[in-house]
């Protein structure tokens, strides 16, 4: 690792920790010529998947894209920036695990909308109704009913411990 004061090829490592949530090396260096302390940070490097469209194209998975359509949908909504960052994670994660060299768009869309259904489910709507192009307000009655009956069962599940 080079030194980021005096470009010297030699450091060394004083500390080593997990970071979080033990993804990352937190390293501690120290320059042997300029005796200067800089951290520097590890990942694995994981090759994610690329995206098949509806259309065929192919292209990178682009985390920021991810991010932007789930921050849409989860504008002006009570949801901490804890809750999305672990959504985000856990989609990734999945995208990951699944071994595949390309997946189709629709399966990170439906991936999304298992999140967002946690998250908040005014969100989940708003997602929904883009990602499945509702035409008409029947769509969204459809969607908002399957939410009640899944909150109703949800429910049903809790009362009756289990």
């Amino acid at each position: 690792m080079r030194c980021p004061f005096c470009q010297a090829q030699d450091t060394r490592v004083i500390d080593s920790r997990l970071a979080r949530e033990g993804d990352q090396v937190r390293r501690r260096r120290e320059c042997t010529k300029c005796s200067e302390r800089f951290t520097t940070f590890e990942t694995a490097e994981l090759v994610m998947p690329r995206l098949v469209k509806q259309d065929g194209t192919r292209e990178p998975f682009d985390e920021a894209k991810l991010r932007t359509g789930m921050l849409r949908a989860l504008e002006k909504r009570p949801v901490s920036t804890e809750r999305i960052e672990g959504a985000l994670h856990r989609i990734i994660k999945r995208l990951r695990s699944a071994g595949e060299r390309e997946l189709p768009t629709r399966q990170i869309g439906e991936l999304v909308m298992e999140e967002l259904r946690e998250l908040d489910q005014v969100a989940y709507v708003r997602f929904a109704s883009v990602y499945r192009s509702f035409e008409d307000v029947s769509a969204f009655r459809e969607v908002i009913d399957g939410l009640e009956k899944q909150s109703a069962s949800d429910s049903d599940a809790d009362r009756d411990g289990g």
